[in-house]
């Protein structure tokens, strides 16, 4: 199975009741190709010469994708830009920034190319199966990019107060992405860690080195470095960890209530985990799991404490030691995520992938709501189908 050969065979459109009715933010629509979220707004900052802090949106959209999604800008300039694949829209004035909250679904369209007609029926068959049983809400490996080559989380390190460690993950530690100067940059670091006056002399310009010239004149005060790191790195080392605790936390549940029989799995970056292929029943279709931190308090017989409980053990905590000791900040957030969503609207066509002739192409097209994976449908249909491929 191919996918995301060209852009547009992964088209995101974020959907929003968010409408113009007056305000001091002008509401945009950003429609980019080949683009990072951050990368294309930092283009549009640049443009028109904006503060980061007048600027606000609700999602992260894949570079690798035709993408649409909403922005405000707090007294931003009522009309649209171009620029290299990035087109900005306005459409009018809001009272509020725009943020996660106002987004209400996302809709994708998605082909998968380079299938034979027996993958194709599996993924049908796939299909067939989430149109009952729905499909698993996991996190999926976007949301641990910060995650490196060895698998180690930064949070982690942090919370077991292990701030050497945790700075050499995040600085230095190998990821399979890295560009060529971050490669470079990263060589330099692991060879000359610990001598920072002669690492401060090489390392380009950037974080790296001003958490480098830290450690110059605090030489092992790591928590102070980490303390130091971009609060945005923060956010995402500590949601990668709490995402794979809650992952694990669904894992668990599904196998102490689905059948092995009926149970499927699916490979992510951090290991395989387990799907049904038939409807559980009992709570399963109103399942809520908290994303687990030190600031839950669970109460008498709550089910989903157990599961807290039996993960965080195989990771030598408890829910209580589940933060950052000595910092303030950062710290875990505290929310509850569905166990099950269904894709609504989930439709699919087969017909001859003009690419890979004389193999198969699927179209899926489906909503899902704020904070699902797409990709997550696409490893469900596929791994049923990649399973039975003949060699």
């Amino acid at each position: 199975m191919k996918l995301k050969q060209q852009p547009d065979d992964f088209r995101v459109e974020e959907l929003t009741d968010v409408a113009p009715g007056g305000g001091e933010f002008a509401l945009y629509r950003l429609d980019k190709t080949g683009w990072t979220t951050p990368d294309a707004i930092a283009a549009v900052r640049r443009r028109w010469q904006l503060d980061a802090r007048r600027v606000s949106y609700g999602g992260l959209k894949d570079r690798h994708a035709v993408t649409s999604q909403h922005l405000t800008v707090w007294r931003g300039p009522p009309r649209g830009l171009q620029h290299e694949r990035v087109t900005l829209t306005y459409l009018g004035q809001v009272a509020e920034p725009f943020t996660a909250a106002a987004i209400r679904a996302n809709r994708f369209a998605v082909v998968l190319r380079s299938l034979d007609r027996g993958a194709i029926e599996h993924a049908e068959l796939a299909l067939r199966e989430v149109a009952d049983a729905g499909l698993p809400n996991y996190f999926d490996d976007q949301r641990f990019g910060s995650v490196g080559d060895a698998g180690e989380f930064v949070a982690k390190e942090m919370v077991f107060g292990r701030f050497e460690r945790a700075l050499w993950l995040a600085l230095a530690a190998p990821y399979e992405f890295d560009r060529a100067e971050g490669k470079r940059e990263k060589q330099l670091l692991r060879d000359g860690w610990g001598d920072w006056p002669k690492l401060k002399a090489t390392l380009p310009k950037g974080h790296a080195r001003s958490l480098v010239d830290y450690l110059v004149h605090h030489p092992t005060d790591f928590k102070g470095a980490v303390a130091r790191l971009r609060p945005d790195l923060q956010g995402l080392y500590l949601a990668a960890y709490q995402s794979a605790l809650w992952n694990r936390m669904l894992a668990a549940w599904l196998g102490r209530h689905v059948p092995a029989a009926d149970l499927a799995t699916v490979e992510l970056k951090l290991g395989r985990v387990p799907v049904p292929r038939r409807a559980p029943g009992g709570e399963w279709e109103s399942l809520t799991l908290p994303l687990p931190s030190a600031r839950m308090r669970p109460a008498s017989g709550e089910a989903w404490a157990e599961l807290a409980a039996e993960v965080l053990a195989a990771e030598g905590l408890t829910l209580p030691e589940l933060k950052v000791k000595g910092l303030q900040k950062p710290f875990f957030s505290k929310g509850d995520r569905p166990g099950c969503v269904r894709p609504a609207g989930l439709t699919h066509a087969a017909g001859a992938d003009e690419l890979h002739a004389p193999r198969r192409k699927l179209e899926l097209r489906f909503e899902l709501p704020r904070g699902s994976y797409a990709t997550m449908l696409v490893k469900r249909v596929t791994a049923t189908a990649e399973a039975s491929r003949a060699p």
